[in-house]
């Protein structure tokens, strides 16, 4: 609005009307690229345009600051329909997280013949 105003005036409004700000959540680091475990070849290269439900998903996990620490979630999506079909959230980055989602994914859409399940590298 073009109103040019001071940090102190600022923050005495903010305290005559019982306003407060939040401090900003420190940057939380979730895949870990050096671990030992077996790789998958990335067969999905990129190539998002799906002719049939059920044949391609993908996944990730994001992290949610809530007043009691991170939140995990992660999500299994279609990529015919962006539908999510799965999804899970804890309070740690187990592997567990991505199981959980798998497989309510699985129960949900029930696919049939050749499904391609692409993820990122981390857990």
């Amino acid at each position: 609005m073009g109103v040019k105003v001071g940090r102190k005036r600022v923050a005495r409004l903010m305290r005559l009307n019982d306003l407060s700000c939040l401090p900003r959540m420190r940057f939380q680091v979730t895949t870990d690229s050096r671990h030992h475990e077996p790789v998958a070849e990335n067969i999905l290269d990129r190539k998002f345009d799906v002719a049939e439900s059920n044949t391609v998903w993908v996944s990730d996990i994001t992290y949610l600051p809530t007043s009691e620490g991170w939140l995990y979630l992660c999500v299994v999506i279609d990529l015919l329909d962006r539908m999510v079909v799965g999804w899970s959230m804890r309070t740690d980055m187990a592997a567990a997280i991505v199981i959980d989602t798998f497989a309510m994914a699985i129960m949900r859409r029930q696919p049939r013949g050749h499904l391609v399940f692409h993820s990122d590298r981390g857990i």
